[in-house]
């Protein structure tokens, strides 16, 4: 091992660029930094100072002299743009064909059969922004007990319900059922449990949402580092994302503050290992909602954080940021949207280097597996080029 530790945060779906295929997806000019630089002035420094800005240039963002760490950008090689897609990338899955879409719903065969099982008419079933439709529907889904069924651009299935009119283990229970319902042409990326409080025209979505991954194939680079006996510590929704796999460790977070703070306790007490962190404020509460102020101060909060990090690191760290995809909240959509994204390597051991633009987000995950001395099916490791050996 060239790294006692790597620490690989994903800043989820901060993008920085459209991707030449970028039209296809309805997302040509989307530039989440970009675009949000030039809407509201940016306080970065201390990504800035890492070679945030020299990756390409962005309005009001210096670029480093002398950078501190390596950077560099990651295209997605497989098709779509959401939170499985990408993540399952990272660890070094390809997807030939995107994870199904049901802009106009999802077939009345599959309803009809999902109402059968819970018990429970369904309401909705289309694709909606998530507090939008509870505000829409959820006088109605008080008065009758049916679930909110809605989607959007993203491979997901998503169920709304009030935490006083159907109890969180019920919800849970409920998701489950979409869960083995949803194979084959429907087999969606993600379930996902949204619960809500509230009443008519004041609801609001709770901290207890659930997600129900699609279970990746075997040999990922979770996988790998188990067999291994390579500690891995999740923070946030990683263990959602890869149902649990590989993964020795985990904290459960509601926001970015909780998930940077696990962060630094994660540093206290493992001494070896992966520490995968996801950081989602940026694309769950901002970018869907089009809030260019709130994922403005969201960034600058998590720059702030970086000298503490920096601080907790050891001379055989090795440092991470990257992210999955982008959600651009200045333009009229609320979808996720298909861009590179920044990649910033840093530590006391690694050298500042130009690691310019990567076919994949795998090339991350062959990194980390060569410095634990596995390999995964796919991408090309930089190791060599940030360690100098």
């Amino acid at each position: 091992m060239r790294f006692e530790r790597v620490i690989w945060i994903v800043l989820d779906s901060v993008g920085i660029g459209a991707m030449p295929d970028a039209a296809q997806y309805g997302d040509e000019g989307s530039d989440t930094l970009g675009n949000l630089a030039a809407r509201r002035p940016l306080s970065l420094p201390n990504l800035c100072r890492l070679g945030l800005a020299n990756i390409r240039p962005f309005a009001g963002l210096p670029a480093a002299a002398e950078p501190e760490a390596a950077y560099g950008k990651c295209a997605l090689a497989s098709p779509g743009k959401d939170t499985t897609t990408g993540h399952w990338e990272m660890a070094g899955i390809h997807l030939e064909k995107p994870l199904p879409l049901f802009p106009n719903g999802f077939p009345r065969e599959l309803i009809e059969e999902f109402e059968r099982r819970i018990g429970r008419s369904t309401l909705g079933n289309c694709a909606a922004s998530g507090t939008e439709i509870i505000q829409r529907l959820g006088e109605e889904h008080l008065r009758t007990g049916s679930p909110i069924v809605y989607t959007s651009a993203d491979s997901v299935f998503q169920i709304a319900m009030h935490e006083e009119v159907i109890p969180l283990w019920e919800q849970y229970k409920i998701c489950e059922i979409a869960r083995s319902l949803l194979r084959g042409e429907w087999e969606v990326g993600r379930v996902i449990a949204r619960p809500f409080v509230g009443t008519p025209g004041a609801f609001q979505r709770t901290s207890n949402r659930k997600d129900y991954a699609l279970s990746p194939p075997r040999g990922m680079l979770l996988d790998k580092l188990a067999e291994k006996g390579v500690t891995v510590h999740s923070v946030g929704k990683i263990l959602d994302i890869f149902l649990g796999r590989g993964i020795s460790v985990y904290d459960k977070t509601k926001s970015n503050a909780e998930g940077m703070q696990a962060t630094l306790e994660a540093l206290e007490h493992t001494p070896r290992g992966l520490i995968f962190v996801n950081l989602v404020d940026f694309d769950m509460l901002y970018g869907h909602r089009n809030n260019v102020e709130g994922y403005a101060q969201a960034l600058e909060e998590v720059d702030q954080w970086l000298p503490s990090l920096k601080a907790a690191l050891r001379e055989d760290d090795l440092l991470i940021l990257t992210a999955d995809h982008g959600c651009d909240p200045t333009t009229p959509s609320t979808d996720h949207t298909r861009e590179y994204v920044p990649l910033l390597v840093a530590g006391a051991r690694v050298r500042p280097v130009a690691l310019g633009t990567r076919s994949s987000l795998s090339d991350i995950g062959q990194t980390v597996a060569e410095n634990f001395g596995v390999s995964i099916a796919r991408g090309q490791s930089f190791l060599a080029q940030v360690s100098g050996s």
